[in-house]
């Protein structure tokens, strides 16, 4: 029985020796920024890959909505005046209404009375410029998913030799050491494939977005060429 009540008492005592040890030891408690910085130098070029990812995706986005918003009632307008006659009211209304399909038909309406196919070439051109220019800076995002990934795991191939140089020099393993430094390193790979990925998903909106405006744009020109095509126009 007295063993029994020692060895009761020795476990009672380990317990709260480790239970001391954990309470005195330092727990670090570390926000998003810090964990970030944890990742190293290489971080600062993801970090400014994100930024720049995001201002773009921001500027082209509100570029490319800006340019969609057409007055659902313009062709109507367009329609009504070209077949009274009036192209200078078309071409005005076209001018109030601040879009890309509107310039494209502006740009055709100057061109009546030459024949169609000189029309069309001036229509088509028109568009292409309108869609170059939403497309402007476009592929830096497809770019950056690219490159934000390898620099992450540029980021952790450096980190793991730094490691294995320390263990090296101190002539030993010290597992606690290895698995924090490879934690602290890993940063710098999940954090290039988050933005890799975001850039990548910001890429393929704004070329769906471009996209569902050029066809919007290419059925508006067939509807104008046919519009003047019609007897009497």
């Amino acid at each position: 029985m007295s063993l029994l009540q020692d060895a009761v008492a020795v476990d009672t005592l380990n317990q709260v020796q480790q239970q001391a040890i954990q309470l005195a030891a330092p727990q670090e408690n570390l926000n998003l920024i810090q964990l970030l910085m944890k990742g190293g130098w290489i971080m600062i070029p993801i970090i400014l890959l994100f930024f720049l990812g995001l201002v773009i995706f921001i500027e082209r986005y509100i570029t490319i909505r800006n340019a969609s918003k057409t007055d659902s009632g313009l062709m109507a307008q367009i329609k009504s005046n070209v077949l009274s006659g009036k192209l200078d009211s078309a071409i005005a209304v076209c001018r109030s209404n601040n879009s890309a399909l509107a310039r494209m038909l502006q740009k055709g309406l100057t061109r009546v009375g030459r024949p169609i196919k000189d029309i069309e070439a001036s229509i088509e051109n028109a568009g292409k410029l309108e869609v170059s220019r939403l497309e402007k800076n476009i592929n830096i995002l497809g770019i950056i998913a690219g490159i934000a990934p390898m620099l992450g795991f540029v980021g952790t191939i450096f980190g793991v030799i730094q490691i294995f140089r320390e263990v090296e020099i101190a002539g030993g393993i010290d597992i606690a050491s290895v698995s924090g430094g490879l934690y602290v390193k890993m940063v710098s790979s999940a954090s290039g494939l988050t933005i890799g990925i975001l850039a990548y998903i910001g890429y393929h909106v704004l070329n769906m977005m471009v996209e569902r405006l050029i066809l919007r744009m290419e059925t508006e020109a067939v509807e104008f060429i046919d519009l003047l095509d019609e007897p009497g126009a």
